[in-house]
């Protein structure tokens, strides 16, 4: 069976309450996580998360609660992507707060496109993550876009798929949400 409709019958399954889908999952969604994973990482240099530890632990994040049911492929990666930037905002949270008494150094970042700003790895993760908070309630798809392009490393087209949308509207949803979080950021209220 081709991988993409095994993983679809597994969140089916899951859907309809199988508990035993996690362990046949993993092998199926483990390359695909890990590659973005590694996107995500790259760029976070001096960084002690592995991509490893942080598929592993979004991975658990995402079947350890037996309520959670999947509606799809799209669903399961679009939480994937939010379980990512959780444990990765939730590691530099708790790296900062035991190495320098809890002190974000805050500056000036354009996510225009994952892994390409050299001062990412200094990025303040709060501020983002707070950010994103805000953004997710104004528009929830913004929000969706921001941590599938950003945390997850996905394209333009992938991200129409996922979220089943057109690439013009990723386009101009990425557009928005750069505007939205380069205000945030820097502080300024207008």
């Amino acid at each position: 069976m081709d991988s993409r409709k095994e993983v679809t019958e597994l969140l089916t399954r899951s859907a309809a309450g199988d508990s035993s889908v996690a362990a046949n999952l993993l092998p199926l969604v483990y390359d695909e996580l890990k590659a973005l994973a590694v996107h995500f990482m790259a760029s976070r240099r001096g960084q002690t998360l592995q991509p490893t530890a942080l598929v592993h632990e979004a991975y658990l994040k995402l079947v350890g609660d037996p309520l959670r049911r999947w509606d799809g492929r799209r669903h399961f990666y679009e939480v994937a992507a939010k379980a990512m930037r959780q444990v990765y905002v939730d590691h530099i949270r708790a790296s900062r707060s035991q190495k320098r008494g809890g002190g974000w150094n805050r500056i000036e970042a354009d996510p225009a496109a994952p892994g390409t700003e050299p001062a990412m790895s200094g990025l303040d993760m709060g501020g983002l993550d707070a950010a994103l908070t805000a953004l997710g309630e104004l528009n929830e798809r913004y929000a969706r876009v921001v941590e599938l392009r950003f945390f997850t490393g996905l394209g333009v087209e992938e991200v129409g798929e996922i979220l089943g949308v057109s690439p013009r509207t990723v386009e101009q949803d990425w557009k928005i949400s750069k505007a939205f979080l380069r205000r945030s950021l820097s502080g300024s209220v207008e």
